[in-house]
Order: C-alpha cells, then sequence, then structure tokens
C-alpha cells in the first residue's frame, strides 16, 4: 500500500516575526500520523504573492494532500483565498449558503455584519464550500490532477474543528488509509547517544514493518515505536512484544508510556506507595513544586516547599547549620543534605528534595562556574545525592535542574519499595 504524502503551509508574516507560534502544524501533523497520512514537508511563509504560489506548486508537487491555514481574514492583508482562485485558474463568486452562515454567526452573537465580513462568503468558483461553525472564515476544499487542498482559518480552535469535522473523514473516504499504531517509551536519566548504544541489538532486531524514532527534550529521550500493518489489534500485540523485549536493559530510565509525563508518573508511585513529599528549593526557585502541583489530586502526596534563597532561611526555615555553610557554602553536597533533611522534618513527609546552585548568568567562580548544582532526595534511612555541571543559560538550568530532581524522587521511590 503506498502511503499518503501531506504538505502543510502555514501563511503569515506573524509566524515569521515570531509574534505567534506555529502550534497549528504541530498538532495537524500529530493528527495525520494517527491515520497513517506521512507530513513530507511544513512550510511557513509570510502574506508575500510569490512566495505563497511557489509554496503550492511545491507541494502539489509533492503531496497527495495539501493542508493550508491562515490568510483568510476579510482584510486586504489576507492574500490566501484570491492566490489560490488565481493558483487554480478561477473567479471568485458568491455562495450564498456561505454568506447565510457567516450572517447567522454574527446575528447570534449581537453584532452588525460588513461589507467585509459579506466578501468571506465569497469563494473560488471550484472550491467545494466548507462551512466553519465556530468563525467566519470558511474552509475551501479543492482537487486536482489525484491531489486535495483545504485551506482553513489561522485561528486554532477553528482549523481543528474543521479538521476533525471535515478533513480527517474525507481523507478517509479518497484514500485507502494504512493502519499504524504508535507507542512511547518515556526515559530520563540518559542521553540519546548512550541509550542508542545500549538498546541497538534490540534496534537491529526489530521486525521490518516496526520502526524506531529517537525524540530527545530538556533531560527526557522518548522512543517511538511505530508499525504498519493491517491491523491495530496485532501491530499492539507486535509493539509490546518488542517493549517486553527491551524493557530489561532499560527498565531502570523508563518512567512512563504515551501521554504520561515524569510528574504524572512521580504522582502515582506516591499514591501507591502512600508516600509523601516535601521539597526546599533555592536555585530551581519554586520550579519543581510547580511541575508537582500542576498535576491535579497532587495534594494527595504534596505537603508542600519552602525556596529558602538567602543563607540566613536555610539556616532559620529548615535548620542547615550555620557551620555547613561557612564551611562547605551554599552550592555543596553538605548543605543539599541538610536542606532535604530538614524539609522533611519540617513537613514531617516520607521524603524531602533540595536544590542549589549557580543558575547563571552571574555568580559562578572557578570552583563553582555557572550550571554548578547539588540536588538531593532524602528520606528515612537514606540520603542520595547528585552534582549537576549544567548550562550558562538560568531559565534551562532551572528546568534541567527540575528534571533531575524529580528522577532523583523517582530513584529514590523505587530504592526504598524494595
Amino acid at each position: 500500500m503506498d502511503q499518503i504524502r501531506a504538505e502543510i503551509v502555514a501563511i503569515g508574516d506573524e509566524l515569521l516575526y515570531g509574534h505567534i507560534v506555529d502550534t497549528n502544524s504541530h498538532w495537524i501533523s500529530q493528527e495525520l500520523s494517527q491515520i497513517g497520512v506521512r507530513v513530507v514537508r511544513r512550510t511557513t511563509i509570510g502574506d508575500n504573492r510569490l512566495d505563497m504560489l511557489t509554496a503550492f506548486k511545491e507541494a502539489e508537487y509533492r503531496a497527495d494532500v495539501v493542508l493550508i491555514t491562515g490568510g483568510l481574514g476579510p482584510t486586504n492583508d489576507d492574500l490566501t483565498k484570491p492566490l489560490l482562485a488565481e493558483y487554480f485558474n478561477t473567479e471568485i463568486v458568491e455562495f450564498p449558503e456561505a454568506v447565510e452562515a457567516i450572517t447567522a454567526f454574527f446575528k447570534s452573537r449581537g453584532r452588525e455584519m460588513t461589507t467585509l465580513n459579506t466578501l468571506q462568503g465569497h469563494l473560488p468558483k471550484i472550491c467545494r464550500y466548507v462551512p466553519n461553525e465556530v468563525g467566519t472564515a470558511p474552509g475551501m476544499w479543492f482537487e486536482r490532477n489525484g491531489t486535495y487542498w483545504m485551506s482553513m482559518p489561522g485561528v486554532p480552535h477553528e482549523m481543528k474543528k474543521l479538521m476533525k469535522d471535515f478533513v480527517m473523514p474525507e481523507i478517509g473516504k479518497v484514500f485507502s488509509l494504512p493502519v499504524i499504531q504508535h507507542r512511547m517509551i518515556k526515559t530520563v536519566g540518559i542521553g540519546e547517544s548512550w541509550l542508542s548504544d545500549l538498546i541497538k541489538d534490540w534496534e537491529n532486531g526489530l521486525p521490518d514493518h516496526i520502526k524506531l524514532a529517537y525524540l530527545p527534550s530538556l533531560g527526557h529521550v522518548k522512543l517511538r515505536l511505530t508499525a504498519f500493518g493491517q491491523s491495530k489489534e496485532d501491530l499492539s500485540k507486535d509493539i509490546e512484544k518488542e517493549i517486553k523485549k527491551v524493557l530489561p536493559t532499560i527498565s531502570k530510565y523508563v518512567y512512563g508510556y504515551d501521554s504520561d509525563t515524569l510528574e504524572i508518573a512521580i504522582g502515582k508511585l506516591l499514591k501507591e506507595q502512600n508516600k509523601r513529599v516535601a521539597v526546599a528549593e533555592s536555585c530551581s526557585g519554586g520550579f519543581v513544586a510547580h511541575q508537582i502541583t500542576s498535576i491535579p489530586g497532587s495534594s494527595e502526596y504534596f505537603d508542600g516547599g519552602v525556596i529558602p534563597y538567602h543563607n540566613q532561611f536555610k539556616e532559620q526555615v529548615i535548620n542547615v547549620s550555620h557551620e555547613t555553610l561557612v564551611k562547605h557554602g551554599a552550592v555543596s553536597e553538605e548543605t543539599v543534605i541538610e536542606m532535604a533533611q530538614g524539609v522533611k522534618n519540617l513537613f514531617n513527609t516520607d521524603f524531602g528534595l533540595s536544590s542549589s546552585g549557580v543558575a547563571g548568568p552571574g555568580g559562578g567562580s572557578d570552583e563553582k562556574p555557572v550550571g554548578t548544582v547539588w540536588i538531593a532526595c532524602a528520606t528515612e534511612g537514606l540520603v542520595r545525592t547528585k552534582k549537576l555541571q549544567l548550562t550558562q543559560d538560568r531559565l534551562l538550568n532551572i528546568r534541567l535542574t527540575s528534571v533531575a530532581l524529580l528522577n532523583l524522587l523517582r530513584i529514590c521511590i523505587h530504592k526504598t519499595s524494595k
């Protein structure tokens, strides 16, 4: 079965200027992948006639499905509709049902219909009008030489409704789609190259119909298994069989699957064992607590935290000894051990977490350069620490510290459960 190829063309100067982030293309790619349609290119272009016509021509050459977002507003700088008419060598005419729908949309919201809004119901003559039930810019569906086109508004909720209600079902009607199944293995605490080397024999032995992709992000590496075939049930079984083969090799790094996050995984572990945690954050500034409490129901296992940014509060609030701070400094293994133990005692929890470091961009020294961070996790009879050598970027260091500290908690939970 031939693979169906799609191209996404996102239009708008605001995307190139960085005023708006193109989340639409990312979402569309994910949705198409779920039905076995491969996105071969994503193109972002400004509101420029030549660039748009060139993009249309190139997309038609490459793709079976071309999905266009943006440029459908009622003002003169919105060029998508007239240029699609030019590209398909057709005229723009009134679609009475489109004008009627737009009029009803404005009336339902108590707003006055303008001439410009009426013109939104004028579309390229050869297109198939696709009603936009949550906005004023209609969708437009074209077909030429075996390639299918859909032009949609750039407003995310309008685009998503058109995709779900019309585009996805229509693609299923005009193409014989392959059966595709995805599964994601989430890992933390190991880099992409080390992970690749660790599982290379397993990877080389994967069946031909199962493909592996490495998807690294901050502190994490996701392993995406994608299987192609005739039956979702059979493909799911095949993928699970391969996961069982590789797990003994990487289990200590695996925290979850598919939509799991590290925060969700830790919350599940704490609830399963009826354990609670508190945090003392210096260089991470409360970000770890934010990550934990971003999960609904986190009050079942999170008791609270403190941000003792200055040494006097490390001493006064969580009982770090003055001698430790004088002798070893705030950024030291000795200090984070006492911080973790102190916050555990303060909140009377099963686990105490702590961080202290030089987040940057200033404040470093030859002995402790920017990016030097110590973290600790304390529980009854056990304290684990780790030294991190991170980057020169302050916000990146905060995020990386959070990942490392949450992973340290995950490791401690597993250690104490044995």
